[in-house]
């Protein structure tokens, strides 16, 4: 069953065509009685639609562009009716007055299509083979972008240039006066050529950015300088990008030179604030340069059908990290031996692989512990709540994934049931964030999202209390404020990557403490901009997912990774069983939900559990959970930072190991000789060139 929201939409959209077609009659009509006024209004009223469409509804308009009636011919027909009608308008010589205008007509649409054979032009000189961020790239000749209405957007360029001439040909059907249909036109005519030509001047030697050949001899360049030991490849959806995200923190503080190799141009801009250089190689082709660079070691946050790709560099070796651990199946993919090692927190997901019996040899399984949950604080031991505080549930389900498996998501078949359960209780604040990809596969679980959010919207409109001063909100804009100006480029509206690359060049130093402190500061005044018993929806990337764990008392969740984060804290937690299973057979399948509260799909199970989260001295899973922590985490001595960065070291002293052990066997092979090799041979022969050189000088 559709949602309340998109009927009306829909029928907005229906309406607006509706609206376009009637339009379109009524200026056919009145150009043939004639009807003077309904001439005029349909063509104005006609073009104005066209125009605030192509602002509000573009999707709507690539419908008819399906069936050939796209903006370059419905323009078209507005113009040929104008015509017709001042055929029929008495006082219009069609001789003498009417010829000219059609002429001049034509020309203006000439200029337009050369104008688009133009930008096709500008668009594929300013195309680079790869994207960079974080990286000087000036040796690129790189410069902004020409405006968007003359370069990119074709259908707004046609209209907002055919303005004149409506207005013109309208003030010709008032007065009979073919001048100011002239006037008109040659506005409109002169917007156009003159568009076209400033246009063309990025096709000039002055503006135009390296080809393709100059911009990956650059690369290779700027790879030697830099020397990348250790980097992160990813690849995936735009929905995808926190999987990535989730490890620059961690990617950052690594011994030697980190580096992000992206493969979807789009994800550049996805990727948040780092100082990490960031290089994006959509062609495969151009992947492979990385071969002949310094990086030994890659690490995986996700599989993708692009991975095997990167996995033929045999000079790179591979570790998969995962974006998140659980129980279930998708953390055991048997992709996984694809990799030279498999890291994981700790020996719970080493027995897990082992258990899986999915082709991952246990001496590949490398434990290296959660070094990103650093910042989630640990339980506040108390005897009991204080009077009168508010008890925060956090409820953060996982999406339906791909399986269909009914037990990968409580939304569908418990969430609302828990979520009144929750919202029944006055002394909870419900914080609820969902998994940003609910609803991609399953309707089902969109719309029981939506509904969620509407019981927890009509819950907050029955409360109600002391709200917090002015100051709060503004402090938050401040903050709001400070953050976008270190975590997001100014662009123009007219920006394209060549612009962006230029803009995201080399960061100031320091700005990655600057971001965390800021980061820090923004979550502390989101928390302090609301009342405290106001329940709040969480669908925006921040505040994330660990700020909303400091400050919930309690979890509840699904078989997920974000089950085995929030046990860093050691805080009270629910799971909802909706498998199907007894809860025995539950927690045998499932050991990260050994310590938890399990919620039925009825929600039966929540009150016990905020009565536990209340009063400390019926939490009999506490001492369970410390012990759950470990086995899913690894120890907290030495830290997972020092763990982790250990084993980035180990695996590249592995890299160097095969490197040599390859030169050994090349250079017993007649004919064959080692990199080193060549390089001394190659540097002797420059050598040898530039003294006979001299000598021939002297």
């Amino acid at each position: 069953m559709p949602s309340a929201g998109i009927v009306p939409r829909r029928a907005v959209q229906l309406a607006a065509l509706f609206a376009m077609m009637v339009a379109f009659t009524a200026q056919l009509v009145g150009a043939l009685l004639p009807v003077i006024p309904l001439f005029i209004a349909a063509s104005v009223v006609n073009l104005g639609l066209d125009l605030i469409l192509q602002h509000k509804q573009p999707g709507l308009l690539a419908v008819l562009g399906r069936i050939r009636f796209d903006v370059t011919v419905r323009q078209l027909l507005r113009d040929m009716l104008i015509l017709v009608g001042l055929l029929h308008i008495d006082g219009i010589n069609p001789l003498e007055e009417q010829a000219p205008l059609t002429i001049t007509l034509l020309l203006f649409y000439g200029t337009h299509f050369v104008c688009q054979a133009v930008a096709v032009l500008v668009r594929r000189t300013r195309s680079l083979p790869f994207v960079t961020r974080n990286i000087d790239a000036s040796a690129l000749r790189l410069c902004d972008a020409p405006p968007r209405i003359l370069s990119r957007q074709t259908g707004r360029r046609l209209l907002r240039f055919s303005v004149p001439t409506t207005v013109g040909m309208m003030l010709t059907s008032i007065t009979t006066d073919a001048y100011w249909g002239g006037i008109g036109l040659a506005v409109s005519l002169a917007l156009s050529a003159g568009g076209t030509l400033y246009l063309g001047t990025w096709l000039l030697p002055k503006k135009r950015v390296a080809d393709e050949k100059q911009a990956l001899e650059w690369l290779d360049n700027w790879l030697a300088e830099y020397r990348p030991t250790v980097g992160m490849y990813f690849s995936g959806g735009s929905s995808s990008a926190y999987q990535a995200n989730m490890w620059l923190s961690t990617l950052a503080s690594l011994d030697g030179n980190p580096i992000i190799v992206l493969r979807e141009r789009f994800m550049v801009q996805k990727i948040e604030a780092t100082d990490v250089p960031i290089v994006c190689i959509p062609k495969v082709a151009n992947l492979m340069r990385l071969e002949h660079s310094t990086l030994k070691v890659l690490l995986h946050p996700a599989n993708s059908g692009k991975t095997s790709q990167i996995l033929r560099i045999p000079s790179i070796k591979h570790a998969f990290t995962n974006h998140g651990e659980s129980d279930k199946l998708s953390s055991c993919n048997p992709y996984a031996k694809a990799y030279d090692e498999v890291w994981v927190a700790g020996p719970a997901a080493r027995d897990r692989y082992q258990l899986a019996d999915i082709g991952v040899e246990d001496k590949d399984v490398i434990e290296v512990g959660r070094p990103q949950l650093a910042p989630i604080r640990p339980i506040r031991r108390h005897d009991s709540a204080p009077a009168g505080r508010l008890t925060t549930v956090l409820y953060a389900p996982t999406w339906e994934g791909w399986d269909g498996n009914p037990g990968n998501t409580s939304v569908i078949l418990a969430g609302e049931n828990i979520v009144r359960e929750l919202l029944a209780d006055e002394n909870v604040r419900l914080l609820y964030k969902p998994h940003p990809m609910t609803g991609s596969v399953d309707p089902r679980a969109g719309a029981a999202n939506t509904r969620i959010q509407a019981m927890i919207t009509e819950a907050n409109g029955r409360r109600s209390g002391a709200r917090p001063g002015p100051e709060a909100a503004a402090e938050l804009a401040r903050r709001t404020e400070e953050l976008n100006a270190l975590t997001t480029s100014a662009f123009r509206k007219s920006a394209d990557e060549l612009e962006r690359m230029r803009l995201q060049g080399t960061p100031e130093e320091g700005r990655a403490d600057a971001v965390s402190a800021a980061v820090t500061a923004w979550e502390e005044a989101y928390w302090s901009s609301f009342p405290e018993w106001e329940h709040r929806i969480i669908t925006t990337a921040r505040p994330g997912i660990f700020s909303c764990f400091n400050e919930a008392d309690v979890l509840i969740s699904d078989v997920s990774s974000v089950v085995s984060d929030y046990l860093t804290s050691e805080k009270p937690y629910a799971v909802a069983n909706t498998s199907g299973m007894s809860e025995d057979d539950f927690r045998v399948n499932f050991p990260t939900v050994r310590a938890a509260t399990i919620l039925t799909p009825e929600a039966d199970g929540v009150a016990g559990l905020l009565d536990a989260v209340r009063n400390p001295e019926k939490d009999t899973l506490a001492a369970e959970r410390a012990e759950l922590k470990e086995h899913l985490l690894g120890p907290s001595d030495p830290p997972s930072s020092v763990r982790f960065n250990q084993a980035a070291l180990d695996l590249c002293a592995k890299a160097d190991e095969r490197r040599i052990r390859m030169e050994s066997r090349l250079s017993g092979i007649p004919g064959q000789r080692s990199q080193e090799d060549v390089d001394a041979s190659e540097t002797a022969r420059h050598e040898a060139n530039g003294a006979s050189g001299a000598a021939a000088a002297v």
